[in-house]
């Protein structure tokens, strides 16, 4: 089967339909999970500290609901609007936008404290019509040095994605440099069919490139990049699965007693502070009551 970005284009492939079988397919949910938390930890954040992020291709929701639970703010950008209405309908926690990346943001500068993305990046590789301004190397350019501007310093922004061939990773990694970006790739478990991952890894305020000892024309920064995991194929899909079923079983122990996560009242405050630092008008005033349990209403 040819992959998706090969068929139509995001906003068409990811129909009303694609958009549900998607979502509520639990080996997606799975794979998914694997590899936003994967990304999350290449993000290196400071612990316990509740922060803005984006969601690039931001799809139903998925990637953020992780987010969420690690009491992070997160906004999502995606291209399909049956994806958005998919997570609409999941009333999911982020604020959502309907865009198209390869046109790049229009965010304020410095306004995220990182950014995942995952399974979206190779959807730039292809070209919608023969126009320069469509081609590749222009989509990338656009797409990097406006995400560039929008990501506060320091900061880190984790792409996992799907290349079909080494001149990819190399276009990509090229752009994103000259765009301002330090890091580089990361390959988790590289000698595996089944597990190998690749993460592009880019930081802001990490200093300039250093070239890489493989030898593969490809940048990384020698002192910041993080090292890609490995281990023995039955190993891994074994904690895999675990991870998975522990986080599925705590979504569904949440169902049953018909709530969400239960917060303090500091981390609600710091979370409406940063809607009000985004603009939000409709933000609650602070009080006494902030954060207080109430009786349930029979």
């Amino acid at each position: 089967m040819s992959r998706p970005e090969a068929q139509a284009p995001a906003e068409i492939y990811y129909g009303d339909s694609e958009a549900q079988k998607y979502t509520s397919n639990t080996r997606n949910q799975r794979i998914q999970a694997e590899m936003t938390n994967r990304a999350i930890e290449l993000l290196a954040l400071p612990p316990d500290e509740s922060l803005f992020l984006l969601d690039i291709g931001c799809g139903s929701g998925l990637s953020g609901e992780i987010l969420d639970e690690l009491g992070h703010v997160w906004a999502g950008v995606d291209i399909a609007p049956s994806m958005l209405q998919v997570a609409l309908e999941r009333e999911v926690d982020g604020d959502l936008f309907l865009q198209d990346i390869s046109q790049g943001f229009g965010f304020r500068p410095g306004s995220f404290d990182g950014a995942i993305s995952i399974s979206v990046l190779q959807w730039l590789l292809t070209s919608p019509t023969s126009h320069p301004t469509n081609s590749p190397p222009a989509r990338l350019s656009r797409f990097f040095t406006t995400l560039y501007a929008a990501l506060r310093n320091p900061s880190r922004a984790v792409f996992q994605f799907y290349p079909e061939t080494d001149d990819q990773i190399t276009l990509i990694t090229s752009v994103a440099r000259k765009a301002g970006f330090g890091g580089g790739i990361v390959v988790d478990y590289p000698n595996s069919k089944k597990a190998r991952k690749v993460f592009l890894c880019l930081m802001v305020g990490s200093g300039k490139y250093a070239s890489n000892t493989k030898g593969d024309g490809m940048e990384v920064d020698a002192q910041d990049l993080p090292r890609g995991l490995d281990g023995e194929d039955d190993d891994i899909a074994e904690k895999k699965s675990v991870v998975f079923e522990r986080r599925r079983a705590r979504e569904q122990g949440r169902e049953k007693k018909g709530k969400k996560k239960v917060v303090d009242k500091a981390w609600i405050l710091k979370k409406k502070e940063l809607y009000r630092q985004r603009g939000k008008d409709d933000v609650p005033n602070d009080s006494k009551f902030t954060g207080r349990r109430r009786k349930p209403v029979f």
